[in-house]
């Protein structure tokens, strides 16, 4: 039940059902809890105001972090746990996490000194217990620039080099939601909570309205999970807020350029001029550079780029590599993404908090803010622990979730998972697809590619790509896509990656949808002209 042929089913359940827990939130947190809840056998239900993971989690760097930057705190235990858990994110979803080696250039005027460095990361790969294959080693000037020789070559020491696990935020979502629901958790999104129904002082349902058709619902739990990211605050004031605090935001931004204007092929972690880092990352023939940190006031449902923060990474980009003169014109597509932090009433604003927390209101409402991508299995674990504890779940099972592969992951570890994609792309190419591309979609999908390559299989040639055209078709049938900007930005990351795809085939991906759906003609004209404005918004504002 994870297709838009569901809808009106999924809706009558959560109508007639109550629940162990209702999960309000789709991004990786919520999607999270809801795997966590029901693999260990408690009745769940999630919904999220609009498409999953169309806030904070599909607008990441797209990184697994290691915590190697947790060490400049001296937070030992941290660094160990989220290096950790980094590695099982990896284990349990190969198609769409991958260790990345990261090079970390060192200057004499940089932060970061060789020794200070050395003994850093040789602390990280013991604390984080990293296999010996992705053990830390230090560089040389000459090691350095035979990686990537386009680098400042003044003053520059040598480089850490070190791995980073790549991810797609987004995909790594919907494949969580995918397996929560195997295990019969009700998923809906497009579907935003209004208020809460109270008895007795305590919160025992939501009243839910479907965004789609207008119609309400009311969802009966036992425990309502408030999991929104940038919108907690927004969630808490239906119930109410008693302990203080609250969210502070932060807006982090993205550029894309084609890897033929920055020709980078190792991933580097740089000082910027003003004494922040800065990522820039090779992904499909482009680079992608990131990010800022800038307090945000604004609504958050679609932050944009603006001139000034896209001017600044590339000043970032120049300073450590002077050779490229990279003009605003060059950039391709951006992304933002908003941070939730948390502040507290008559606490100094410097005092903000990059952690998580876990409340509980009066009413029995429970809040988790700030968090992270890399410890959303962790955190899920935590949450669902305290939940079994309050409400004395006599039926549920211990968690799970450190070994339980995601959807599309099932047989596939990191020993095996290159032969499998060489293997299994000669069935895409058998179904017509170029076996290059082939390879790309198994990379994605993982084992749910033979979906995807069935599809390819029996499409006739209509001007649209093959690979596109069965692409679309299993998003719309297994991943619960109602709208082109679900497709083109969260189940494929076109819009980022591929802009010049999505403006020459949007319209031909709009009418196979109005077909298949069933869109009016005027929710086709509306959602043609949402496509055209989140284009508008990634096209690089400095131009």
């Amino acid at each position: 039940m994870f297709s838009f042929k569901e809808r009106t089913n999924i809706i009558n359940i959560l109508n007639r059902y109550s629940f162990d827990v209702l999960v309000i939130g789709g991004g990786i947190t919520g999607a999270g809890i809801a795997l966590d809840a029901a693999s260990r056998g408690l009745s769940v239900a999630l919904v999220e105001m609009q498409d999953f993971a169309a806030g904070t989690s599909s607008r990441s760097t797209k990184l697994v972090h290691g915590g190697l930057r947790y060490l400049k705190q001296f937070e030992v235990g941290l660094v160990a746990e989220v290096g950790r858990e980094r590695e099982i994110v990896y284990e349990n979803a190969v198609h769409v996490t991958t260790p990345e080696w990261m090079l970390l250039p060192l200057y004499k005027e940089g932060t970061l000194g060789k020794l200070s460095t050395s003994v850093a990361l040789n602390l990280y790969d013991k604390l984080a217990k990293v296999k010996k294959t992705e053990r830390r080693q230090m560089l040389s000037k000459k090691e350095t620039l035979e990686k990537i020789p386009n680098l400042k070559q003044e003053g520059l020491l040598g480089a850490g080099y070190y791995v980073e696990y790549k991810t797609d935020d987004a995909r790594l979502t919907i494949e969580v939601l995918k397996k929560a629901v195997e295990y019969k958790a009700i998923c809906l999104n497009y579907a935003r909570v209004t208020d809460f129904i109270t008895e007795k002082k305590k919160i025992v349902a939501a009243n839910v309205r479907d965004e789609i058709s207008g119609e309400t619902m009311t969802i009966h739990a036992k425990q309502i999970v408030n999991a929104t990211g940038p919108w907690v605050d927004e969630v808490r004031k239906l119930d109410q807020i008693e302990n203080g605090k609250y969210l502070k935001l932060t807006k982090g931004i993205h550029i894309v350029l084609n890897q033929s204007d920055f020709p980078l092929e190792q991933a580097v972690y740089f000082d910027t001029p003003d004494g922040r880092m800065v990522f820039a990352i090779p992904r499909d023939g482009k680079t992608y550079v990131g990010t800022t940190d800038t307090f945000y006031e604004e609504d958050p449902v679609q932050p944009i780029a603006t001139k000034e923060e896209v001017v600044y990474l590339l000043d970032a980009i120049h300073h450590i590599f002077p050779d490229l003169n990279l003009r605003p014109e060059q950039v391709e597509s951006t992304w933002a993404g908003i941070r939730p932090l948390i502040a507290e009433a008559g606490k100094d604003p410097s005092e903000i908090s990059r952690k998580d927390e876990i409340w509980f209101s009066s009413n029995g409402l429970m809040t988790i803010a700030g968090g992270k991508l890399t410890g959303y299995r962790q955190m899920a674990e935590e949450i669902v622990d305290k939940i079994v504890k309050r409400h004395r779940f006599k039926h549920a099972q211990d968690c799970e979730t450190k070994y339980l592969l995601l959807s599309g992951a099932k047989g596939l570890n990191s020993q095996n998972f290159n032969d499998y994609v060489a293997n299994k792309a000669k069935v895409g190419e058998a179904a017509g697809i170029e076996y290059e591309e082939a390879k790309r979609l198994v990379r994605r999908y993982g084992t749910n590619v033979d979906r995807v390559f069935e599809y390819a299989r029996t499409l006739e040639l209509n001007g649209l790509p093959k690979a596109l055209h069965a692409e679309l078709l299993y998003a719309i049938y297994h991943e619960m896509i109602y709208t082109p900007s679900d497709f083109f930005i969260r189940r494929t990351g076109q819009l980022y990656f591929n802009i010049e795809q999505v403006e020459r085939f949007k319209e031909a991906v709009l009418d196979i949808m109005q077909e298949i759906i069933g869109y009016s003609d005027s929710e086709k004209l509306f959602y043609q002209i949402q496509l055209d404005q989140f284009l508008e918004d990634a096209k690089n504002p400095a131009k």
